[in-house]
């Protein structure tokens, strides 16, 4: 199968069983993807495919032939979202670090598509990312700043 993963082709051999957060942690060692619950309630193992926000726990990598996704470390690689970087640190929108990647692609994806119009609507469509240290006042701040300060992610 093929896939463009951050950018980078990739051709791997999958078992029909294979989730997407397998293949990119044990084949591509991609391991900023987290895995938490292994049913796709908890956020930790969110990636973009094809642009859109999936659980890659729950995804068949056999079905993605073709597709693009981005990781955590593909957006690391970019200057795109340094003012969703910087809002994230300011705001303390991060503190154990193990839903911080699924959170901040979540967030990303939001500013990237169309704009929530105020902080219930930013609650409402970051619903499927858990966190247990942060309380998600920090996370609704930090996407609230980037949109105040123009809204470039």
């Amino acid at each position: 199968m093929d896939l463009l993963v951050n950018g980078t082709a990739h051709r791997v051999a999958v078992e029909s069983r294979s989730l997407l957060s397998d293949v990119l942690r044990h084949r591509l060692g991609l391991t900023g993807t987290h895995v938490s619950c292994e049913q796709g309630g908890c956020g930790a193992c969110l990636i973009l495919l094809d642009g859109e926000p999936v659980t890659s726990c729950t995804t068949l990598a056999i079905t993605l032939d073709g597709s693009a996704v981005t990781t955590i470390e593909g957006l690391a690689e970019s200057s795109r979202h340094d003012a969703l970087r910087h809002a994230f640190r300011s705001r303390g929108a991060l503190q154990c670090g193990f839903c911080t990647p699924g959170m901040f692609l979540a967030c990303a994806a939001l500013l990237d598509g169309e704009r929530p119009r105020d902080r219930r609507e930013i609650r409402e469509r970051l619903t499927g990312q858990q966190c247990r240290c942060t309380g998600y006042a920090a996370v609704i701040d930090a996407v609230s700043d980037v949109l105040a300060d123009g809204g470039a992610p």
